[in-house]
């Protein structure tokens, strides 16, 4: 199992002393070469899980529970031992590149130095491998946009810069944090498509986090529900679209937009929008 995660609780403790839990005992497993789905809607605690998982979160914050990485738990891990890990074992992306891209750096250097501050190819080598990396991400005409500054792309083309930064160390695991939610629906097509090929040419274990159901219907093998810290639903993607069974999950997938609300029951999983 690449991520096991069992009874995860968070809670963050105030000034004052008093704590306030927000996750409520989250459970959930991913494969290599899998996608697994986390849906739910602003503050659901979607992002919380996602920065537990690699050990970002605020000093205040209160974890119990279970977080295996291949076999190991992270909460046990010291600071040094997690940053060893992220990078060059778990990928983040996240929902605006800017935040992670530098204003004043040419993202094909940005790309290479990452590369040279984790292993030992030479300058030219890692300027190489970046450029490979943005040929997989499928940046038009990538060794020109090599010399661009962030602000002279555009979002979906930062976005592509943040996922080659992300598989650069070709991690084992991937966390994708709403990655498409400011962007237009073409754009936001292409970018799926993206990190699904990732996923089968690479092998890795994504993990997509959005507020949008059709997001997670379109790549994720298996979806998680969430609401309020709670687990609401979990399991294969086909059965928790064509046959949910919390009232919550029935009010996502009426919220679909009417154009993009497909009969589940008819739509084959391998075609279409759906995986």
């Amino acid at each position: 199992m690449m991520l096991d995660i069992k009874n995860l609780k968070v809670s963050f403790q105030n000034s004052k002393g008093s704590e306030t839990e927000v996750l409520h005992g989250i459970n959930l497993s991913i494969n290599r070469g899998e996608t697994l789905g986390i849906v739910g809607e602003s503050g659901s605690g979607k992002s919380v899980l996602s920065l537990a998982t690699i050990g970002l979160l605020p000093a205040n914050a209160k974890i119990t529970g279970e977080i295996l990485f291949q076999g190991n738990n992270l909460l046990t891990m010291s600071e040094k031992q997690l940053c060893k890990l992220r990078g060059a074992n778990i990928g983040l992306i996240f929902q605006e590149p800017m935040t992670a891209l530098n204003p004043a750096m040419k993202v094909g250097k940005q790309i290479a130095e990452s590369l040279r501050l984790h292993t030992k190819i030479s300058r030219k080598e890692a300027q190489q491998a970046a450029l490979q990396l943005l040929e997989m991400v499928k940046i038009p005409d990538a060794k020109r946009k090599m010399e661009c500054y962030p602000h002279e792309m555009s979002g979906g083309q930062r976005q592509r810069v943040g996922i080659a930064i992300a598989i650069a160390l070709k991690p084992d695991l991937l966390i994708a944090d709403e990655p498409t939610t400011a962007l237009d629906v073409t754009v936001q097509a292409e970018i799926l498509d993206i990190l699904d090929e990732l996923v089968t040419e690479l092998g890795i274990a994504l993990i997509l986090i959005s507020h949008d159901l059709g997001v997670i219907a379109r790549i994720a093998d298996k979806t998680l529900v969430m609401y309020h810290g709670n687990e609401m639903e979990h399991g294969e993607t086909a059965d928790i679209l064509r046959r949910p069974t919390h009232d919550y999950t029935k009010k996502l997938l009426a919220a679909l937009p009417r154009r993009t609300r497909l009969d589940f029951d008819n739509v084959p999983f391998a075609q279409g929008e759906l995986k």
